[in-house]
C-alpha cells in the first residue's frame, strides 16, 4: 500500500485480542492474522466481519501488535479509522469488539453499527 496513514486513521489490536488472535492461529496452524472488514446489514446498519487472513492483498492495511495482525481492506478501513478492536472474556461469552469511533449508535450484541 502506498498510501501513508496518520495514527489515528490506523486500527489496532489490543493485547488481549492479539493473544487471542496467536492463539487461534496456533491452534489452527495458521498465520497470526485476524481480518477485520464492514458489511452492509446488522441490525444498525453495518456489520463487522472477523476471520483468519491466510493471504494479504496489495490494497490491504496491515498493523501490527505483540506478533499478531490485523487485515483490512481500504473500503472497510474508512468506516474504522481510529478504531480498537479487543477481545473480552466474561460470563455471557467470549468475542472480538470493536471500540469505533465514527459510528453514531450500535446494537446491544456490539456486532453492528451505523454512521
Amino acid at each position: 500500500m502506498t498510501e501513508t496513514l496518520n495514527r489515528e486513521d490506523i486500527v489496532l489490536l489490543t493485547a488481549a485480542a492479539a493473544a487471542r488472535v496467536r492463539a487461534i492461529g496456533d491452534k489452527l496452524g495458521k498465520p497470526a492474522r485476524l481480518r477485520l472488514s464492514v458489511e452492509g446489514g446488522g441490525c444498525s446498519g453495518f456489520s463487522y466481519k472477523f476471520g483468519l487472513a491466510e493471504t494479504v492483498d496489495s490494497d490491504d492495511v496491515v498493523t501490527s501488535t505483540d506478533g499478531a495482525d490485523l487485515v483490512i481492506d481500504m473500503v472497510s478501513l474508512d468506516l474504522l479509522k481510529g478504531s480498537q478492536v479487543d477481545f473480552v472474556d466474561s460470563l455471557g461469552g467470549s468475542s472480538f469488539q470493536v471500540t469505533n469511533p465514527n459510528a453514531t449508535a450500535g446494537c446491544g450484541c456490539g456486532s453492528s453499527f451505523s454512521i
